[in-house]
């Protein structure tokens, strides 16, 4: 019972340090949401999640281009440097002005003056932490995880950056008591508040890809042994 209650608290601290770092998503799990409805972007290596802001503008029509942009990244309209949108010099105008290929949006003032333009709304959307939810991965690659238990090998997709404990938690998705496993690579124990290059396990696909070989048949392997079902509530 003690022992219980030991893991318990473990897994709150977890929890708890968990929430203080920001989570990091795929391109892939951007690229998800594409919808009105569900809108997520990518910029300058950040997510945002844009839902609510279409909601709270629905039927304008400089919401279009940002739609049109949903699950992808659009760190091409920023400047770099500045963190803002790029900007131009108008041929009509010769003034300075936001650069937008893709059409004015949201929030980007007119080249002239025009009566029904209102800038009371503070500050700009892409400068609103409140939209960020997390980092996107610089860097994304497969490994397989083999269940020792059932015999069940699972490949999934994760970030570079995570560690060990926020990849397990995605493989809750698959094995809703992954926490009840001790994680091995080579027969050594994994740390799992460490990353899979701390841990030893290399991502060598830049390797395979000059080599040309099949990167599928060297994908790292980690073998999940079950210890004790302390998850099941």
């Amino acid at each position: 019972e003690r022992e219980r209650e030991r893991q318990g608290t473990k897994e709150k601290e977890r929890k708890k340090e968990s929430m203080a770092r920001q989570r990091f998503y795929t391109p892939y799990e951007v690229s998800q949401h594409n919808e009105q409805k569900d809108i997520w972007v990518s910029y300058l290596g950040k997510v945002y999640d844009l839902t609510a802001l279409c909601a709270e503008n629905q039927g304008n029509v400089l919401m279009k281009p940002i739609i049109s942009a949903a699950g992808t990244d659009i760190s091409h309209w920023f400047d770099k440097k500045t963190m803002d949108i790029r900007k131009h010099v108008d041929e009509e105008t010769g003034c300075v002005f936001f650069f937008t290929p893709v059409g004015r949006f949201l929030h980007v003032p007119p080249k002239r003056p025009v009566s029904n333009w209102k800038n009371n709304f503070g500050a700009p959307w892409w400068r609103e932490d409140k939209y960020c939810i997390g980092r996107l991965s610089n860097k994304t690659r497969d490994i397989r995880l083999i269940n020792t238990l059932t015999s069940q090998e699972h490949t999934i997709e994760v970030c570079s950056e995570e560690i060990m404990e926020e990849i397990r938690t995605r493989y809750l998705a698959i094995n809703a008591h992954a926490g009840s496993y001790t994680w091995k690579f080579c027969g050594k124990e994994l740390d799992m508040k460490k990353t899979l290059e701390e841990n030893g396990v290399i991502d060598e696909d830049e390797d395979f890809y000059k080599l040309s070989m099949d990167e599928e048949l060297w994908r790292p392997a980690i073998h999940l042994y079950f210890s004790d079902d302390l998850t099941e509530g």
